[in-house]
């Protein structure tokens, strides 16, 4: 039939994609946008071959073959049918196992079957060779494509090029579309630019003295809760900094404390401390804990949580999703979520401050800012590990990406906010 089938072999599309890109095979390295990836696939195909696409088969390999985020949402595209191998550890790598064999099977039933005249390879295993001569011998027109080699070599099997009909490369323009680097992380990279509202959170001040009764770490006033944002950033709380400075204390930077700096305010001033511990806190057999910038708590302060009664009794999404709703997010969630760590941090506060059905808790949380209370918190973190947050990080979110969801969370949230408070004339 005079149709197309574009067979992808993923782990040589998006490891030589990674090389070109980022100078190393690791897909961790780059992050990909399936669905422009997949449209221009599609469209590469028609043009070469000149006939009509009739689907794009993606091999891929999966722990267990158990589909990873990304392959729940290519699998619901269409035109597009997922095929998984395994994925196997060994020597500290991670290997594909069988992905071969289902592509030379695929390769050779389409050819035997005259399911399509013409066959585009994306590969560069010479394991295929014969599945390759197969389809040929059947009258098919077999394309090999190739991914532009970071060296300028070649990176497929030279008898594959060589039995193929027609052949291309996708050049660094065309992968660029769909793909691009991840930005270095760790002590050896540079220094990244904080996007506006992870950078609003960073400078968000340590807690103001107040009396022994006072919460740690709420901001002091409404006018401080609800500094409006501009040009999409929420500027740090002023007023209280501002307030310290009539008092006459020192107003210096002032920043979110890591563990590390909690640790020294909880044990009290020591010598050769870097973050001296204001005389206000003056919580020395605090326990200390430490989830979502949360600052320093005393564990018995509020019950076990170490939170207020209002904060610790805010609900859950999953409290306040239905079975519908909760069908509805999975298929959001595999067909229009792509993944970002931003954008998972709104997704998720929009279907929180969506559902719940007394606004008392959106108020509850707008005074926690820059910190999101922990049920809530762990909750969003295990949200956006479906997206595959921590497929290349030793199941630990990077430090960066969750600053990221965070800032997300927060900017929904001011929105919704914002938008209840606006004038009814607006």
């Amino acid at each position: 039939m005079d149709r197309c089938v574009v067979l992808v072999d993923a782990g040589y599309l998006l490891g030589a994609a990674a090389s070109l890109l980022a100078g190393e095979p690791a897909r961790s390295r780059i992050t990909v946008d399936h669905t422009t990836l997949i449209q221009g696939l599609r469209e590469r195909a028609e043009d070469d071959t000149q006939r009509p696409l009739l689907r794009i088969y993606w091999f891929d390999g999966a722990p267990d073959r158990v589909p990873q985020p990304e392959h729940r949402r290519l699998r619901v595209m269409p035109r597009v049918t997922v095929r998984l191998g395994a994925l196997t550890r060994a020597d500290g790598r991670w290997a594909q196992k069988g992905v071969d064999a289902a592509m030379h099977a695929e390769l050779t039933e389409l050819a035997r079957n005259r399911a399509c005249s013409d066959i585009v390879l994306v590969t560069g295993d010479g394991d295929l060779l014969p599945g390759l001569m197969s389809a040929k011998e059947h009258g098919v027109a077999v394309h090999l494509w190739a991914v532009q080699a970071a060296d300028g070599d070649y990176n497929q099997s030279e008898d594959l090029v060589a039995e193929a009909d027609e052949r291309r490369v996708l050049d660094r323009t065309w992968i660029t579309r769909a793909v691009r680097a991840r930005e270095l992380t760790g002590p050896c990279a540079p220094a990244p630019t904080a996007e506006p509202e992870i950078a609003a959170i960073l400078s968000a001040p340590l807690p103001e003295s107040g009396s022994a009764g006072e919460r740690v770490g709420a901001p002091a006033t409404a006018a401080e809760r609800r500094e409006p944002v501009r040009n999409g950033v929420r500027p740090a709380p002023v007023p209280a900094a501002a307030a310290a400075g009539e008092r006459g204390e020192a107003a210096g930077t002032r920043t979110v404390p890591t563990p590390k700096d909690l640790a020294v305010l909880g044990k009290g001033p020591a010598a050769g401390a870097a973050v001296p511990a204001p005389p206000a806190l003056g919580h020395p057999n605090a326990t200390l804990r430490w989830s979502s910038d949360r600052g320093l708590v005393d564990r018995g302060s509020g019950g076990g949580s170490g939170e207020p009664p209002e904060i610790a009794a805010l609900p859950t999404l999953a409290q306040l999703t239905s079975a519908e709703q909760r069908w509805a997010d999975r298929e959001e969630d595999i067909t229009t979520v792509g993944g970002d760590p931003f954008e998972v941090g709104q997704v998720f506060a929009r279907r929180w401050t969506e559902r719940i059905t007394d606004s008392v808790h959106l108020q509850h949380l707008s005074t926690e800012y820059p910190r999101i209370p922990h049920r809530i918190d762990g909750e969003l973190l295990r949200y956006a590990a479906r997206f595959g947050l921590l497929a290349h990080k030793d199941d630990q979110i990077d430090e960066r990406d969750r600053y990221a969801i965070r800032a997300g969370f927060w900017r929904e949230i001011d929105a919704r906010t914002a938008a209840e408070h606006a004038p009814a004339g607006d």
